[in-house]
């Protein structure tokens, strides 16, 4: 199966993601984050670089849950501001 390569949008979404990750993890641990959420800390290191932009829907629901963030807030602010 060949994926379609991603768009700039989607990387930028990416991108944004990552970011808000770090932040809301703030001092706390990869490990102890993705631990807590069922993912592997490799899978997280991805998401948080922006080298997995387009994470599942339930992994970033996961993360969202185990950093106290809604989804509402990842949807504000992972949206580029020209949509």
């Amino acid at each position: 199966m060949v994926r379609t390569p991603l768009t700039p949008e989607e990387r930028e979404r990416g991108e944004r993601l990552g970011l808000l990750l770090r932040e809301a993890r703030g001092e706390r641990s990869m490990v102890e984050i993705a631990a807590a959420a069922g993912l592997s800390a490799e899978t997280l290191r991805k998401i948080e670089t922006g080298r997995a932009p387009t994470p599942a829907f339930f992994t970033v629901a996961a993360l969202a849950g185990v950093l106290g963030l809604s989804m509402d807030e990842l949807v504000v602010h992972c949206t580029p501001a020209s949509v």
